[in-house]
């Protein structure tokens, strides 16, 4: 009698020990969120090494679907509301623009029996701007930025609150380099490289 309650103890407790599955393949999970894209500081020189440029910080909503294909193994998709950012030379403002960074990526999230989840993730970023505009000194002129493509690293924590709902935590890291024109002149380059942090409430079907 002893020996079986002690296997039976033992069993239980080997079962509370042992990893719980993240997410299930099958599963699907949609977040929404807030991001922060805070590029690299000293972004790129245009006119030929005589314009230092930098592009500021923007913010705006995210939504992220995830779709997982194995046991803990998802293909996630970043979409977003378009950011906007300040573009300066010299602490003077010369142009804004607007972006949209669709971001598809693998990741993993590593099974484990606490409620909090990390996970890592690596894909391609297609980043495309819309409403380039140049003011202050260069206002009048036609200002573009052209889209690029890159890698895309991603990491963060997922803190379970209910069965099928999450508060996440999480970064990127982008490479995001994009010719610059002028009035259709090609003027030289940004490389823009942001990190990306953001909070979203993730919730799986």
């Amino acid at each position: 009698m002893k020996k079986i309650t002690a296997l039976t103890l033992a069993a239980a407790l080997a079962c509370t020990a042992a990893p719980v599955l993240a997410q299930s393949q099958g599963d699907f999970t949609v977040g929404l969120g807030i991001g922060a894209v805070l590029p690299k500081d000293n972004n790129g020189v245009l006119a030929g090494g005589t314009v230092p440029v930098d592009v500021q910080e923007g913010y705006s909503l995210t939504i992220t679907g995830e779709y997982f294909i194995r046991d803990n193994l998802g293909i996630e998709l970043l979409a977003a509301w378009p950011f906007e950012h300040d573009i300066k030379s010299n602490g003077t403002k010369i142009g804004t623009v607007k972006h949209l960074p669709p971001t598809l990526s693998l990741q993993y999230h590593f099974a484990n029996s606490s409620p909090i989840t990390p996970f890592l993730g690596a894909g391609i970023n297609y980043t495309t701007f819309v409403e380039d505009k140049a003011v202050g000194p260069l206002a009048g002129n036609s200002l573009s930025v052209d889209d690029s493509w890159g890698l895309a690293l991603h990491a963060g924590l997922d803190y379970e609150i209910s069965p099928s709902g999450s508060l996440r935590a999480d970064v990127r890291w982008i490479d995001i380099e994009s010719d610059v024109k002028l009035n259709g002149v090609n003027i030289g380059k940004v490389k823009v490289d942001p990190w990306v942090l953001g909070v979203a409430y993730v919730h799986k079907f």
